[in-house]
Order: C-alpha cells, then sequence, then structure tokens
C-alpha cells in the first residue's frame, strides 16, 4: 500500500525508517532545499552482473566502504566525540568538587538552596539539553543518513526479491 507524500514521491506507511521531520516532506515548498540522494556504489546495486543480485551482507559491505556512508559518520563523530568530552568533564568537575570541596559544595546560595544542589540540577538539565540537541541534530542536519539508509533499504529488497 503507498499513499502520496503530497512531495512528488510515495510513501509507504509500513516502513520503520520514515520520518517525516527529517526527510523534509511536507515542508513548505522554497522553505528548505531537498537533500541530494546518498551516492551507493555502483557495485551494490549490481555486483554480479544484471542477472545476480547481490546479497544483504554485500550491500551493506559495499554502503559502508562508499563515501556517502563516510560522510555520516564523520558528521556523528563531529558532533558526538565533543558532547561527550564536554558532558563528561562537567560531570567529573561536579564529582570532584562534591568530594574535594565540601565547603564550597554547602555554601548556600538562596535560602535552603546551596551551590551542591544547584549543581545537581544543572546535571538534569544538561542531560535534557544534551538529549534534545543530538536528536535535533540527528533530525534536521543529518539528512544524508536518512537518504543512505532509504536507499540501503531499497537495494536489501530488491536483493531478496
Amino acid at each position: 500500500m503507498e499513499k502520496y507524500d503530497g512531495g512528488g514521491g510515495a510513501v509507504r506507511p509500513d516502513d520503520p525508517w520514515y520520518d517525516v521531520s527529517a526527510s523534509g516532506w511536507g515542508a513548505r515548498a522554497g522553505t528548505e532545499a531537498r537533500p541530494e540522494p546518498a551516492e551507493v556504489p555502483p557495485q551494490a546495486a549490481a555486483p554480479g552482473g544484471e542477472g545476480e543480485g547481490a546479497s544483504a551482507a554485500e550491500i551493506y559491505r559495499e554502503v559502508r566502504a562508499g563515501a556517502a556512508f563516510q560522510e555520516v559518520r564523520g558528521r556523528y563523530r563531529r558532533f558526538v566525540v565533543p558532547a561527550c568530552a564536554l558532558f563528561l568533564t562537567w560531570y567529573l568537575a561536579y564529582v570532584v568538587a562534591a568530594t574535594t570541596a565540601p565547603a564550597l559544595m554547602a555554601r548556600p546560595v538562596f535560602g535552603p538552596v546551596n551551590v551542591a544542589l544547584l549543581a545537581g540540577l544543572g546535571q538534569f538539565a544538561s542531560t535534557s539539553v544534551l538529549t534534545w540537541a543530538y536528536a535535533r541534530h540527528a533530525r534536521l542536519r543529518d539528512r544524508l543518513a536518512l537518504e543512505l539508509r532509504w536507499e540501503t533499504q531499497q537495494l536489501t529488497r530488491r536483493a531478496r526479491g
């Protein structure tokens, strides 16, 4: 069963990778540029010639070796590595301050609220902000990953027959 998405293509409602907000489908015309389709290596499309199809493992190996996959992994690393380093530094600073400077952490800020309580609540807040930032990065900025995932799924469906 296919459904028209209004953007020039068909949407499969049973597709597990379908994500309207990440794909740009449903956006007003002219508000966002459509992403370029992922470049899938030609070997993945027809590795053994016209009559033979590739196995899923061969397709995934070919896609993983491709430039589009390397770009997706690079974007992921450029976001996750600094974010994790920043968050771990903040967490370790909190733990070290709590164990080595109890007088600082016990200093009242206002009423019964002290520095330790504010820093602890800051840990929860920073976790929420980091989760939101990663979800936003994955949804809005990494459309190439969505396209690559879609192309890989299409190739494996064709290989299965």
